[in-house]
């Protein structure tokens, strides 16, 4: 990759992750590109939105743990 390409990706990828910030979506950086990267090899976007929501509903619900006595 030229350096001119590098400079657009990394103002491109600072863009999303402005927009990330103002529509409060929690996403980092990281996160953002490699989301980003799937989109590129022709992944759909609205899946991959749809499995973030998914990821977080199940890391936000709190599990029950069993003890047996």
């Amino acid at each position: 990759m030229n350096r001119e390409a590098a400079e657009t990706a990394r103002e491109s990828l600072e863009l999303v992750f402005r927009m990330s910030n103002i529509l409060e979506t929690g996403l980092d950086r990281h996160t953002l590109s490699v989301l980003i990267a799937l989109c590129d090899i022709g992944l759909n976007p609205e899946a991959l939105a749809t499995l973030v929501k998914e990821l977080r509903r199940d890391t936000t619900t709190p599990t029950t743990t069993t003890t047996l006595d």
